[in-house]
């Protein structure tokens, strides 16, 4: 790329990142914001700030997510005059605390963590009254997985005067119970549809229209179900729809006497639209950065495969992973599946290797070969390894989701790098080269995806809750991708964009996984 080119993206990535983070940091702008714990559980409390605290909403976060993740519900909220409090579960974010109890039993972890939302309630009531709220009861906001937790919540404490659960799925839902209960699902969630259905026909069987209400505030049996436009499971928790629903639901709940608040059209805020502008102009800032970069050489390294040479070292891995993997077990480490992603991760790259190892014994693979300094190819790595972490990290972490490393992840932290970078090694040599098929890259991370739905597929009792995580996994896989590729444009060497790639995606997964204990 030309010098005068790259300057030009430079200065449109640092118009993109300095526009993204003043319209973030705006939305929040007549906001107070006080952080604090309550024995350890990391909490957020957002109100406005130049008007009496309103009626308290708890809002707890979905399976592998953080607090962070639900800053748009909470921010939407506190615009509309509620004193909203976002939290880290057990085991989740930043939460020094493992999650106790089985996940998948109803008297195992869910009891631990309604136990926690009761710690945390109490000490958000007595801090919203502290701030000029005058009501007595307050509402309750889960997505996902603690859509059931806030669901079995407001079922056994008479406080709770509404619920509003977002991609919801639980069994627990009755005809009168929880009350004033809104379900927001989004319309690329059929299967959950579907489930907001069955809940809003408990109550009322003849129910057949979205965004109508059903029953009444007043004596808490009113029921809303709304399919947010244009938005899947993550997505919804960004959608402008879902905050106004959330806004004018939580209003008509409680009378309106959320002073001080704008209207649900005000309230709600564009917060993705300015998170994607942001890490666009991180991953943009990094082609001109990479080119600084020291070349460690004159031709490009890489397998050089042709076609013919290069599908089987794609395909088979995809193939068969899964099936070697089937019978390994996945509990050595304290994280739901998370030690089977490292190993899936470990295997998969091995077997590529294997094929790898196995063209260059019998010469079919054309491989430069040049002395690089390990000193300069090492430093080069970490370098790209920094600026994938930082970059794209740091606002990742305060926007989106937790990205920092606590003690509690320090075994995951290893593993999954470790399995990452046995598979960014072998990976990046596959498909690279002067010669490398045409878009053999993003063709491997699309197998890999399709490797992962092929285990879930065999055993999808024990490893479904990956399927959760893919929404994760494809833009980090997108986004370091492009870094990898511009490191590899520069330096003409597979290794520091594997090493840069491997401690990212690493490290992006490591840090999304709960922590369980027993």
């Amino acid at each position: 790329m030309a010098p005068r080119l790259n300057a030009a993206l430079a200065v449109v990535a640092v118009v993109l990142i300095a526009l993204s983070l003043w319209r973030l940091e705006g939305q929040t702008a007549d906001l107070a914001i006080e952080r604090f714990d309550v024995d350890g559980t990391p909490a957020t409390l957002f109100r406005p700030a130049a008007a009496p605290a309103g009626p308290l909403v708890l809002i707890a976060h979905g399976f592998a997510g953080s607090q962070q993740l639900m800053q748009p519900l909470a921010i939407a909220l506190a615009r509309g005059g509620f004193t909203a409090v976002t939290f880290d579960y057990l085991g989740h974010g930043r939460n020094p605390h493992p999650l106790t109890g089985d996940v998948r039993e109803p008297d195992g972890a869910t009891l631990s963590l309604i136990r926690q939302m009761e710690a945390v309630a109490a000490e958000s009531l007595r801090r919203a009254r502290a701030a000029g709220t005058e009501a007595s009861d307050y509402a309750l906001l889960g997505h996902s997985m603690a859509s059931d937790i806030v669901v079995r919540y407001a079922k056994t404490h008479e406080a709770v005067a509404a619920v509003v659960a977002v991609s919801m799925f639980s069994p627990e839902v009755e005809a009168a119970r929880p009350p004033n209960l809104l379900i927001v699902v989004g319309e690329w969630e059929p299967r959950l549809l579907q489930e907001g259905w069955r809940a809003l026909a408990l109550a009322f069987p003849d129910a057949d229209a979205l965004e109508r209400t059903y029953g009444a505030v007043a004596d808490g049996s009113a029921r809303r179900l709304v399919a947010a436009d244009g938005v899947e499971h993550i997505g919804v928790l960004f959608s402008q729809e879902a905050m106004r629903e959330s806004v004018a639901w939580l209003d008509q709940a409680f009378d309106g006497v959320a002073a001080g608040g704008l209207p649900p059209e005000q309230a709600a805020v564009n917060r993705g639209l300015w998170i994607v502008l942001l890490l666009l102009g991180a991953v943009l800032l990094a082609r001109p950065l990479a080119s600084r970069l020291p070349a460690l050489g004159g031709e490009p390294l890489g397998a050089n495969l042709t076609w013919r040479q290069f599908w089987p070292g794609a395909v088979g891995p995809a193939v068969l992973t899964p099936l070697l993997l089937a019978p390994a077990p996945t509990d050595f480490l304290p994280v739901l599946v998370g030690d089977y992603l490292a190993l899936h991760f470990l295997v998969y790259g091995a077997l590529t290797g294997a094929w790898l190892y196995w063209l260059r014994r019998r010469r079919l693979e054309r491989q430069p070969v040049r002395p690089i300094p390990s000193v300069k190819l090492l430093a080069v790595a970490l370098a790209a390894s920094l600026y994938a972490l930082l970059a794209v990290g740091a606002p990742a972490d305060r926007y989106v989701t937790n990205f920092q490393l606590s003690d509690l992840r320090g075994s995951l932290m290893l593993a999954m790098v470790g399995g990452v970078l046995v598979f960014y090694l072998a990976d990046e040599w596959l498909t690279r080269g002067g010669e490398a098929p045409r878009g053999a890259y993003w063709i491997t991370k699309l197998l890999f995806l399709l490797s992962l739905g092929g285990a879930v597929a065999i055993d999808p009792s024990e490893l479904f809750f990956i399927l959760i995580l893919v929404p994760v996994i494809v833009p980090v896989f997108l986004i370091y991708g492009l870094l990898s590729r511009w490191t590899y444009l520069r330096t003409r060497h597979p290794v520091p964009g594997a090493i840069a790639s491997a401690l990212a995606v690493g490290w992006a997964i490591g840090v999304t996984f709960p922590v369980l204990s027993g």
